[in-house]
């Protein structure tokens, strides 16, 4: 397996912009808890959320989405239906979908569900590095969202799986690792904050499919969606308090960011 290189600022500056002329639109198949989240993290990068969630309604969406997010974080029957005949729709139209396997490993719908769905191509998946183990099963999984293992020990996982399924992996910790099975690409960064506000592992997953909807390597706009969170994350912690108002001061840096080439 091959060892990651590092992100450069001028990869992360071309993906950055051409994502704001792009503006993509968004189909968000996610949970409960962060849909309000995840929709102002994409709004304040420029792209367009929809949360269009009944079966029918959605494998129609997914024909005018330019992406398509699957998030298992509160999977029922009636929405595991639903995100399926997405992926099933999104498939027959290419359009390009990304998989956040939310604590598979511990719960059996979701485990057997995401399982179900690698083998129909997800562009990327992006999980924590318990998610990636458990998902490649390698592992049991984590304490429900928390992961119990740092990044670097799913990176092998990682890599084998996006050789199997033909897709990129994106494992997210302290340091996260992007992967197409032969090129990796490592993003540090981010702030301890991140982990204590609701939603930004799931908001990045947003941003991972709409930075996989553009045109050119994907392998670097994936990793350029991680090193923008991580990104904005760091500079909005330098200015707040606490959670409260790292929120609000977030998605400004989001809004404001800029990256010299």
């Amino acid at each position: 397996m091959t060892q990651p290189d590092l992100l450069t600022s001028a990869q992360l500056a071309q993906s950055l912009q051409l994502l704001r002329q792009q503006s993509p639109l968004v189909h968000c198949m996610t949970n409960d808890v962060v849909q309000t989240f995840t929709a102002n993290v994409l709004l304040a990068l420029q792209a367009s959320p929809a949360m269009v969630i009944d079966a029918e309604e959605a494998a129609q969406f997914v024909s005018f989405a330019d992406a398509l997010l699957i998030n298992v974080g509160t999977l029922t029957r009636d929405r595991r239906d639903a995100m399926l005949a997405a992926v099933q729709s999104a498939s027959k139209v290419g359009t390009p979908w990304t998989l956040d396997p939310v604590a598979v490993g511990a719960l059996s719908l979701r485990t057997e569900f995401c399982q179900q769905l690698l083998s129909l191509h997800p562009a990327a998946i992006r999980g924590n590095a318990s998610e990636i183990l458990a998902l490649a099963n390698q592992a049991a999984g984590g304490r429900g969202v928390d992961s119990v293992h740092q990044a670097d020990a799913a990176l092998s996982a990682a890599q084998q799986l996006a050789q199997d399924y033909h897709t990129l992996v994106a494992v997210t910790g302290e340091v996260d690792y992007v992967t197409d099975g032969k090129r990796t690409l490592a993003i540090p960064g981010g702030s301890p904050l991140m982990t204590r506000v609701v939603g930004t592992g799931c908001a990045l997953s947003a941003v991972v499919a709409a930075f996989s909807s553009l045109p050119g390597d994907r392998l670097q706009h994936v990793a350029a969606a991680c090193r923008v969170m991580s990104l904005a994350g760091e500079q909005a912690a330098r200015t707040v308090e606490g959670p409260g108002s790292f929120v609000a001061a977030f998605l400004d840096k989001l809004w404001t960011l800029e990256v010299a080439a």
